[in-house]
């Protein structure tokens, strides 16, 4: 569950553990799967969609680079809580985990 939430790389495992047969019954790995892959869409969306936004109009330029700042803190933040064993349900990102990890069954 660790290596879903590897800053920039941690999107191949989370494919990785969900296509696998070994994790197909283990909500947690699943959940922390999909929820490492909706903190790296998030990543994206930044990224790709808001940074232009944002390096383009100068009062704003702070802000795109605080959001950046934001998920990977993220990241790192979900890293630790993840190596303690516990289970942080994200918000909204969590949420849609849970609810994809449901569906699955």
């Amino acid at each position: 569950s660790i290596l879903c939430y590897v800053p920039f790389a941690g999107w191949i495992a989370c494919i990785v553990m969900l296509a696998a047969n070994r994790f197909r019954e283990d909500r947690t790995v699943r959940f922390h799967a999909f929820q490492g892959l909706y903190v790296f869409v998030l990543w994206l969306f930044v990224e790709q969609v808001f940074g232009p936004i944002t390096r383009s109009v100068a009062g704003i330029r702070e802000l795109g680079h605080a959001l950046q700042f934001v998920v990977v803190g993220t990241w790192i933040f979900m890293l630790v809580k993840t190596s303690q064993g516990a289970v942080f349900h994200l918000p909204i990102l969590g949420e849609l985990a849970e609810r994809s990890v449901s569906e699955q069954k």
